[in-house]
């Protein structure tokens, strides 16, 4: 069945017709998400316009928000506003890959609203191909320019891993993939778990750094930055890790 739209094409030049035919298609393309991202960026907004942020200014960004949420003075957020902005998109200025301990909640400890944050949460920061797929497309797909990897303070799997637990099920599976930062702090001065618990956000940020194809290219262009961060359990100070 012919739609009116074709019947208009046939009665156009063959350049004008190609042109509304083009157009046709992209609209088409946009509404079913078939667009490249560059293109379908140039037709719509993003949901929040703040969150378009250099790697710099995004983690100057978040370490103001700690700052606040450590003093006690966070700011308000309208979630109905921010509800409603972000039915239909997002785009999260950073991605969190934390710890998945009930006491570290990166919006919290940020003080970051809806859509601000794209959070991966493993128990010990622990990378599989699940949690490297999900950061993989935030950078790729919602355009977040800085990743942290989080750790915090008495991290109960580091522990387990420390003390080299004997573990039922997948928790196993857990604790060996921590071992490779046990042993690189074993015999150093200070406390086993802290140190552990530095080691194995460092070794993770840098596994990520180099993660080919999309996080390698990004990190090599100055399009993305990726961290490594110790969570303070009595005072909320987060403090980034030099590695």
């Amino acid at each position: 069945m012919c739609s009116q739209d074709d019947h208009n094409l046939e009665n156009l030049s063959p350049d004008l017709a190609r042109r509304s035919f083009l157009k046709l298609v992209s609209a088409a393309a946009l509404g079913f998400g078939f667009l490249p991202r560059s293109q379908a960026a140039e037709t719509k907004a993003p949901p929040k316009p703040q969150n378009v942020l250099s790697p710099n200014a995004a983690l100057h960004r978040l370490m103001e928000g700690n700052d606040r949420y450590v003093e006690g003075k966070m700011k308000p957020h309208d979630f109905i506003s921010e509800r409603r902005s972000l039915a239909l998109g997002q785009n999260p200025f950073a991605v969190i890959l934390s710890c998945s301990d009930s006491r570290v909640g990166p919006e919290i400890v940020f003080d970051q609203g809806l859509g601000d944050l794209f959070v991966v949460r493993t128990a010990g920061e622990v990378v599989d191909g699940a949690a490297l797929g999900s950061i993989e497309y935030a950078v790729e797909h919602l355009g977040s320019t800085l990743i942290v990897v989080l750790g915090h303070e008495r991290c109960g799997a580091v522990s387990a891993a420390v003390a080299g637990s004997k573990e039922p099920g997948h928790i196993a599976a857990v604790l060996k993939a921590i071992e490779p930062a046990v042993k690189q702090v074993k015999g150093k001065p200070g406390d086993p778990v802290e140190n552990a618990v530095r080691a194995q956000a460092v070794l993770v940020a840098r596994h990520l750094q180099s993660a080919e194809p999309i996080l390698v290219e990004r990190v090599r262009s100055g399009q993305l930055k990726i961290v490594a961060g110790r969570y303070d359990l009595d005072t909320g100070k987060v403090e980034l890790l030099s590695f």
